[in-house]
C-alpha cells in the first residue's frame, strides 16, 4: 500500500501542468451563479478526456462525472459557479485573464473554488492509470448556484437524482487542513409598514424608516449577545441591506425593509432566530413583519427549484470513521500529521449533513480569505496535495473503514453552546 501512495504522490505532482491549465480554462470562463453552462462545458470535456466511465448532466445543470461501479457510491464535490469580480480597479491582473507563476494562480474562482473541480478530475484520472478501482463507485459533481444559496443543488441532487452516497468530500477550500463541520446560516427580511404624505408636512404620515431605526440599534445589540460554541464558535449578524418604498424624494416613506444575514452555532435553528428578532421591543411596538426569505431564481436550464434560505448548522464528530478516513490519507500520503477544524463560510454541507445527514468532510486546495478577495489565488502545491489525497480517499476508505461507518450520523449542532 505505501507503494500505491508514493505512485499516487508522484503522479499528482506529474499532472500539475494540465491541473493548472484546466483551471485557467475554468477561470476564463465567467460562471456567476444560474451562468454556469459554459463552464460546465468546459468540465465534461476535460472528464470525458481523462477517462471518466460516464459523465451527465442533470435538468438542474450539474455534472456529475462517475469513476467505477462498486456498490460503495463516494461522492466528491466542488461548486463551480461564482461570485462577480466586482470593483475591477481592485484587481491588479484581469479576473478571467488571470496570472500564474511557479507557485500561484491568480483570478476569480482560483481557490472559491474551482480549484477544488481540477484536483477532482485527475484524482480520477489517477485512479484509472494505477488502476486503484474497488468495489465503489466515485462520483465528481460540479454544482451549481451554491454562491446564491448554498446546497439547493445537493437538495436537488439527492431528492431529484436520487444519488445518496455513503459520505461526501466538499473540495471548498481549507487552508491545508480537514474540516468537519461549521456554522449554518439565513437570510432574514425585517418590514415596518407606514402611511405616505408630502414631505412639507410629515406629521400627516407615518415614517416606515423612523420605524426601522430602533431595530436596527437593537440588532446591534442582539449580535454582541448570540450563543458561543468552543469549536464552531460565536453566532452572529449583521444588517446587510436596506430598502424603502415612497412616493418620491419629497414625501414620507410607507415601507421599509431590511436583510438580515444570520450566522448560527449549536443549538440554534431557524425558529429560534426568528423569535429572536420578533421579540425585541422596536420590532414589537413597530408592528414590523419578520419572516425568511425563499430563493426561486431559475438555473442556466430554466429550471427553478423553491427552497427556504435557511442552511443548518453543522457538525460531525472527530472520531467518526470519515474523519479517521481522511487523517489516514493524509498521513500516508505526506508522512505529517493533519489538523481538524471548520469553515468559518458556509458550504453546500447545509444541505449534505445538515438537511439529509449524509456524512460530510472538507479538504480542498486554496485559502478560505481567498473567497471573494480581489486578486483571488490560489497554490499550485496545495491542487497537487488535494488530487492526491481525493485519489486515495476510497482506497483507505474501503480498506480500513468502510465496516465502522455508523447507520445514522449525528449532527452535532444539536450540542448547545
Amino acid at each position: 500500500m505505501d507503494k500505491d501512495f508514493a505512485k499516487i504522490l508522484e503522479l499528482a505532482q506529474k499532472y500539475e501542468p494540465e491541473m493548472t491549465k484546466f483551471l485557467r480554462d475554468m477561470i476564463a470562463i465567467p460562471s456567476e451563479s444560474c451562468q454556469e453552462e459554459k463552464v460546465v462545458l468546459r468540465i465534461k470535456e476535460e472528464m470525458e478526456k481523462v477517462g471518466f466511465d460516464k459523465v451527465e448532466i442533470d435538468p438542474m445543470g450539474n455534472i456529475l462525472g462517475y469513476i467505477g461501479h462498486g456498490k460503495h457510491v463516494i461522492a466528491m464535490d466542488a461548486h463551480i459557479d461564482t461570485v462577480g469580480v466586482g470593483d475591477r480597479s481592485l484587481w491588479k491582473y484581469d479576473p478571467y485573464e488571470g496570472y500564474e507563476d511557479d507557485e500561484v494562480i491568480i483570478g476569480r474562482g482560483a481557490s472559491d473554488q474551482e480549484g477544488g473541480m481540477a484536483s477532482m478530475v485527475y484524482a480520477g484520472k489517477i485512479i484509472k492509470d494505477l488502476g486503484l478501482e474497488d468495489d465503489y463507485t466515485l462520483v465528481i459533481v460540479g454544482s451549481v448556484q451554491e454562491e446564491d444559496c448554498d446546497g439547493l443543488c445537493w437538495q436537488y441532487i439527492i431528492n431529484e437524482d436520487k444519488l445518496r452516497p455513503e459520505f461526501v468530500v466538499s473540495t471548498e477550500p481549507t487552508d491545508g487542513k480537514i474540516y468537519r463541520g461549521h456554522r449554518g446560516r439565513m437570510e432574514i427580511k425585517v418590514t415596518t409598514k407606514g402611511v405616505s404624505c408630502h414631505g412639507s408636512a410629515p406629521e400627516r404620515g407615518d415614517n416606515a424608516i423612523y420605524k426601522m431605526a430602533p431595530i436596527l440599534i437593537e440588532l446591534r445589540a442582539l449580535h454582541e449577545n448570540l450563543k458561543d460554541h468552543p469549536f464552531l464558535g460565536k453566532g452572529s449578524l449583521t444588517v446587510s441591506e436596506i430598502f424603502f418604498t415612497s412616493p418620491s424624494r419629497c414625501a414620507v416613506a410607507d415601507s421599509c425593509t431590511i436583510s438580515i444575514d444570520r450566522r448560527l452555532t449549536a443549538g440554534e435553528d431557524a425558529e429560534y432566530a426568528l423569535n429572536q428578532i420578533r421579540n425585541l421591543p422596536g420590532v414589537k411596538a413597530a408592528g414590523a413583519e419578520v419572516s425568511m426569505y425563499t430563493y426561486e431564481r431559475p438555473s442556466y436550464t430554466g429550471l427553478v427549484y423553491p427552497t427556504e434560505s435557511y442552511f443548518p448548522t453543522w457538525l460531525i464528530e472527530e472520531e467518526h470513521p470519515l474523519c479517521s478516513t481522511l487523517m489516514d490519507s493524509y498521513r500516508e500520503l505526506f508522512k505529517e500529521e493533519p489538523v481538524l477544524d471548520k469553515w468559518t463560510f458556509s458550504t453546500n454541507g447545509v444541505s449534505i449533513m445538515g438537511r439529509y445527514g449524509i456524512p460530510c468532510i472538507g479538504f480542498g486546495p486554496g485559502h478560505e480569505a481567498e473567497a471573494h478577495f480581489p486578486n483571488e489565488r490560489t497554490w499550485k502545491k496545495e491542487l497537487v496535495k488535494a488530487c492526491a489525497l481525493y485519489a486515495a480517499i476510497p482506497q483507505i476508505y474501503l480498506g480500513k473503514y468502510v465496516d465502522k461507518m455508523p447507520t445514522t450520523t449525528e449532527n452535532l449542532m444539536k450540542i448547545k453552546g
